[in-house]
């Protein structure tokens, strides 16, 4: 199972909402209703999030067991 709860909390971390990150990324709302609800989304979009943020795939990705 992937999880972005690393996303939140980095997010949390820089003082961004996600509306911000939204904009700043160019992300679709989808794309960010799919984060939230830990849901695939293309690597592209997690690149664009990375870019963003200033940090590496790990710090906003994780896989779990279920």
């Amino acid at each position: 199972m992937v999880s972005y709860d690393k996303l939140w909390k980095l997010l949390i971390d820089k003082h961004m909402s996600k509306t911000e990150l939204r904009i700043n990324a160019g992300l679709t709302t989808s794309a960010l209703a799919q984060l939230g609800k830990n849901e695939y989304v293309s690597l592209k979009t997690i690149e664009k999030i990375c870019s963003v943020l200033d940090c590496d795939i790990a710090d906003v990705v994780e896989l779990r067991k279920n």
